[in-house]
């Protein structure tokens, strides 16, 4: 199964960081968070990606295009421009690295990746600024159970985020950043049909509304309930915290061995 991660975003709320790179590429513990979230689907075992690329997207093609460099002792011989690595790290990842546009919104990137995901039955939607310890493959399994065109991974969140109405493990309501009310939100982790393109109208639109709310008022929303740890990157407050919590070797989404 592929993974589509959204990471064209101007990530305004965090200005400091990204005024000279995407969001995603905002480092935790010397990594882009984009590679940690990389990190915890391979470690499940899903290792191809399709990164939807906008602002500054090319730092993210020149870093992964650039990987062995920018991760691995390196001897140049000017005479001859040859290279050779040392203590050799890389991932077995194959990663499409499409330009949706710096304009478009999230519903409209996804509808750019279509071809990548047509023929698959479901494939894994997230974003590139958040990091949790969800059991992957246990959304999956929830997302097929359910034979709806979406799951999301519904977390607890940060009080300023929106919220949830669930029946038993239904979406019945979706309200993105509703104030007045306490409960679980949208984690931005799904597992989605390729189907859900149809409720995409254009690049204008938003997946967090229309699409979102549509599948929800047509029962084809499901929700894997996560209670465990979940951190989005939203400013700098919540990009330091994730980085005390990898420097302390505490970081609860680091699920793999080096």
């Amino acid at each position: 199964m592929k993974v589509v991660i959204l990471a064209g975003g101007l990530g305004t709320r965090i200005s400091e960081e990204t005024i000279t790179k995407p969001k995603p590429m905002v480092e935790i513990g010397s990594k882009p968070i984009l590679w940690h979230i990389m990190k915890i689907y391979s470690s499940w075992g899903y290792r191809e990606f399709v990164v939807c690329l906008g602002y500054k997207g090319y730092l993210i093609k020149e870093y992964f295009n650039n990987y062995l460099l920018h991760n691995n002792d390196v001897t140049v011989d000017l005479n001859d421009s040859k290279k050779k690595y040392h203590n050799l790290k890389s991932e077995n990842w194959k990663i499409h690295l499409v330009d949706t546009g710096e304009e478009t919104k999230t519903g409209g990137r996804i509808k750019k990746i279509f071809n990548y995901v047509k023929d698959d039955k479901q494939f894994f939607l997230t974003y590139g600024d958040a990091v949790t310890n969800l059991n992957i493959p246990k959304s999956l399994n929830s997302h097929i159970k359910s034979k709806k065109l979406a799951t999301l991974a519904a977390v607890n969140p940060p009080p300023r985020f929106g919220n949830l109405i669930l029946k038993k493990n239904n979406v019945v309501e979706f309200s993105e950043k509703n104030k007045q009310r306490n409960g679980l939100i949208n984690g931005g982790f799904f597992v989605v049909s390729p189907k859900v393109i149809d409720f995409i109208a254009n690049d204008n639109t938003v997946w967090e509304q229309e699409p979102l709310e549509k599948l929800a008022k047509k029962n084809q929303l499901n929700a894997y309930i996560h209670r465990d740890f979940w951190q989005p990157m939203d400013t700098l407050y919540e990009k330091n915290l994730l980085n005390s919590l990898w420097s302390s070797n505490n970081a609860p989404w680091k699920i793999w061995r080096e």
